[in-house]
């Protein structure tokens, strides 16, 4: 090789060509030779592994091939016959200038690092992409310990490219780092504080991409879409993107609506305000009009033979009708309300109904209903919600009560 790599120098020395000068042809011509070589050589390699890797992806059922071609990890891979080639050859080439053949030398390592670096990302991003697919692994926050992972190479790649630049040993120029390691920890305190929530995210299962949640201090509302070591990505309901420090999600309190979600209900918690000065016990008059309501025509049968027969039994005085047992509008009103919810199509009847009276207020005393909507869509849950409160709005009157609204201009027209 030594000969051959001289033949020219020779020639042109025996032709009366100048040392010096024969020295630089020869020199020139080789590495135009070597990189005519390279670049034929490559183009070759490249052309055989990624027809090869084609034709194995469109014959196998697996999609881990087509992702292998479709982020160019055949292409990287067939770069590194053409630098090992190169750095076998330049040693001959640049024979008679080791200065240059020491810088050459060591470029063609720091660029083999790269291309190393390049082929892991390559081959990081194809097992991302392939995790995505699998259904047991699709909402996992699977970019996260992919960066992880490619920063790890790119810190050892660094150190390693230093450490051939330089000439110093690996492990000496770790020692050297270790002293700055506290300048390091506040450069990368991002990363390492993303790393870290991104492993208790993952492990206490907080966050999956798809779930819906609520960050108030970030003005968050909608769907994780992304979920990677530094941000967290919300798609909100109004189509804007919304990021998320990482590592905010296990310092700050927010919301996830995955166990609305998976149940099987969406639940309504809505009070209706009544004045309290409408309230009233009822009288034999106003029951006959509540009789002609029919959700509620037998149970306020029921309910009247039970107290006349208390009140007979106990020789109530009904001259007035706080003496005794007794119906108010209010009570028959909830339970009105209670039959109804039962009997809606759009509540889930076997999860929790109820409906509570809630401690009297300076806007009047609110009766709370408190059920699930079967439909957990937004837009159906809301016509569902305003069916049931349009309704119950309508049918105060009917029980004597009137809802609570604060004065207005008209109310002092008409006084």
């Amino acid at each position: 090789m030594e000969k051959i790599s001289h033949w020219l120098y020779e020639y042109l020395i025996t032709e009366g060509i100048t040392g010096e000068s024969a020295e630089y042809v020869n020199m020139f011509a080789l590495l135009l030779a070597l990189s005519s070589i390279i670049f034929i050589l490559d183009f070759i390699l490249r052309k055989l592994l990624v027809d090869a890797f084609s034709r194995l992806s469109n014959t196998s059922k697996t999609h881990f091939d087509d992702l292998l071609v479709s982020n160019k990890t055949p292409r990287n891979i067939a770069h590194i016959v053409p630098v090992l080639v190169a750095y076998g050859a330049v040693p001959y080439i640049f024979r008679d200038f080791p200065d240059v053949k020491a810088i050459i030398l060591k470029s063609i390592e720091v660029f083999g690092i790269l291309l190393f670096l390049w082929i892991i990302r390559s081959l990081l991003n194809t097992v991302k992409d392939y995790f995505k697919l699998l259904p047991r692994l699709k909402d996992k926050p699977i970019d996260s310990y992919i960066q992880v992972f490619m920063i790890f190479s790119w810190v050892i790649g660094i150190f390693y490219a230093f450490s051939v630049i330089t000439g110093i040993e690996l492990w000496k120029f770790l020692t050297a780092l270790g002293t700055a390691s506290a300048v390091i920890i506040l450069v990368f305190k991002d990363t390492i504080l993303g790393f870290v929530a991104s492993i208790q995210v993952s492990i206490n299962d907080m966050v999956r991409i798809g779930d819906w949640i609520t960050f108030e201090k970030y003005g968050a509302d909608g769907d994780v879409i992304e979920i990677n070591l530094a941000t967290v990505k919300v798609q909100n309901f109004d189509k804007t993107i919304t990021t998320i420090p990482t590592y905010a999600l296990i310092s700050d309190s927010f919301r996830n609506w995955r166990g609305m979600v998976d149940s099987q209900g969406r639940r309504i918690k809505r009070a209706l305000l009544i004045k309290q000065e409408s309230i009233k016990f009822l009288s034999k008059e106003n029951l006959v009009d509540l009789h002609k309501i029919a959700l509620i025509s037998k149970y306020l049968q029921k309910k009247e033979n039970m107290i006349h027969d208390y009140n007979e039994e106990n020789n109530i005085d009904k001259s007035i009708l706080i003496n005794g047992r007794n119906l108010t509008n209010i009570g028959v009103f909830r339970k009105y309300i209670d039959t109804y919810l039962n009997n809606h199509s759009g509540i889930n009847s076997d999860m929790m109904i109820m409906v509570r009276q809630l401690a009297p207020t300076a806007q009047g005393l609110p009766i709370e209903i408190y059920a699930f909507s079967s439909d957990k869509r937004w837009e159906n849950y809301e016509y569902i919600m305003a069916d049931i409160f349009d309704h119950l709005l309508a049918a105060i009157p009917y029980f004597g009560l009137e809802g609570f609204e604060l004065p207005n201009s008209a109310n002092f027209k008409k006084n």
